[in-house]
């Protein structure tokens, strides 16, 4: 039963108007602030007639964009009636409109478009549509590079993953919304995306983690005011479910007198609180009545379920178990989650292909700059070894020269002695002697 309340509240808090309002597709200033108004209650039926008026404006104009903010000013309320045939006639009117309008504006728009619509498949039952079109969406993202749809897929992606009870994976897909949140710098957004993952740690019983996301998203309520509403609420699940009645009981009260709890959720999602107070309150049989009123009948069972256990109705518990086990259809969930797995392992290769392409840029760019530092040292090293060499070159000029000199000094002094022996022996040569004074006299010749 609580796996059924967080369930209705996760849809609470992707669907209680955007955290921020933006003018995505540039409309005037008039035709803006009324689809703001439409935004700011946006399950109420008064908003068929104001879109019916924006799409006629949009035709007589001849101006697409009016024609759009109709078509998504129509989803919640398609989905508050039930009216899911015309939910989805809008939703593929919308696709085609702006199937190749690439501008960044009508892009940011046609994703949280479809996001919002995917969010009502995953209510009605129908994640496998909600899956394709978040194929659909993580493709075209990654093909023009915008980390927003990325962002705003891996989100519906996680919660079909909540929705089908896979609490880790729903944790995993949030968490890389975030991480693509952030890329894109679209702040407005990560509130919305730490309650739900707060609500999925309620789900764990991480009650601890489950606050500090809600620490998180209070830090944003500059954004929008209906954050603060959206905190408020988690912590009455989270009081709910640690007991804490007390905690409960004044967050209930709070709830009902804020204007944005009435305007901004769907009626499945104030009846699941309403039906939290009385169960806390021991108005069982009132608690009974109220779940009777549930949209969908796999809430009708969760919440029953949990209501004849409490009243020890035992047989009406088991009945309503198996009421719900139809529901749910082992076979179609185990198709559907091996369809999410399918899709999962998509999108996480994608995401493991980015992050290979970009260590492989990383790895050109860290050759690329080892290569030069090898040039720049192998350049280095030969204008050092270039230095050398001179330096021995003249080294050995140097020396040359000093032995040149060398020999050239002792050449001349062998030439001399040369010359001096030459001499002598010429004296030699001319020696004679005067017999008058027995002298022996040299004549030079």
């Amino acid at each position: 039963m609580k796996r059924a309340l967080l369930t209705l509240a996760v849809l609470c808090f992707a669907l209680a108007g955007r955290a921020q309002i933006v003018n995505r597709l540039n409309v005037d200033k008039d035709v803006f602030e009324r689809y703001a108004w439409g935004r700011m209650q946006e399950y109420s039926p008064d908003n068929l007639v104001l879109a019916d008026s924006l799409y006629a404006l949009g035709n007589r104009t001849g101006n697409f964009r009016y024609k759009c903010l109709a078509l998504s000013l129509e989803f919640p309320v398609r989905f508050a009636q039930g009216d899911y045939a015309r939910m989805d006639e809008s939703a593929l009117e919308l696709k085609e409109i702006l199937a190749d309008k690439r501008d960044a504006h009508f892009r940011s728009f046609y994703f949280s478009s479809l996001h919002e619509y995917c969010q009502y498949l995953v209510h009605i039952g129908r994640a496998s549509d909600a899956m394709l079109e978040a194929r659909a969406m993580e493709r075209l993202a990654s093909a023009e590079k915008r980390p927003l749809g990325k962002m705003y897929a891996y989100r519906i992606i996680g919660l079909i993953q909540s929705d089908r009870e896979n609490t880790f994976l729903a944790i995993r897909n949030f968490e890389q919304a975030v991480r693509y949140c952030k890329e894109a710098r679209a702040e407005q957004d990560l509130p919305n995306l730490y309650i739900l993952i707060a609500q999925e740690n309620i789900a764990m019983h991480n009650f601890v983690a489950a606050d500090d996301y809600c620490v998180l998203a209070e830090g944003y309520q500059q954004f929008s005011r209906s954050i603060g509403m959206k905190v408020l609420m988690t912590r009455a699940y989270l009081y709910y479910t640690q007991g804490r009645m007390d905690s409960f009981w004044e967050s209930y009260s709070q709830l009902l007198e804020n204007p944005l709890y009435q305007h901004q959720t769907d009626a499945d999602s104030r009846l699941s609180m309403d039906i939290c107070y009385l169960r806390s309150k021991g108005r069982l049989d009132e608690a009974l009545a109220a779940a009777d009123s549930l949209g969908t009948a796999r809430a009708r069972f969760e919440q029953k379920h949990g209501i004849y256990a409490d009243l020890g109705r035992y047989d009406g518990a088991y009945s309503s178990l198996m009421g719900l086990m139809g529901a749910k259809d082992s076979i179609y969930i185990k198709v559907q989650n091996e369809d999410l797995a399918i899709l999962d392992a998509e999108m996480n290769n994608a995401a493991l292909r980015e992050e290979a392409q970009r260590l492989k840029a990383q790895n050109q760019i860290t050759i690329l700059l080892g290569f030069l530092v090898m040039f720049a040292i192998a350049f280095f090293a030969i204008l050092l070894s270039q230095w050398q060499l001179r330096q021995n070159l003249e080294e050995m000029r140097r020396k040359n020269n000093e032995a040149l000199a060398v020999r050239r000094a002792f050449q001349k002094a062998m030439e001399a002695k040369e010359a001096e022996n030459n001499y002598k022996v010429k004296i030699l040569q001319n020696r004679t002697t005067n017999p008058l004074t027995g002298y022996e006299d040299f004549l030079d010749i």
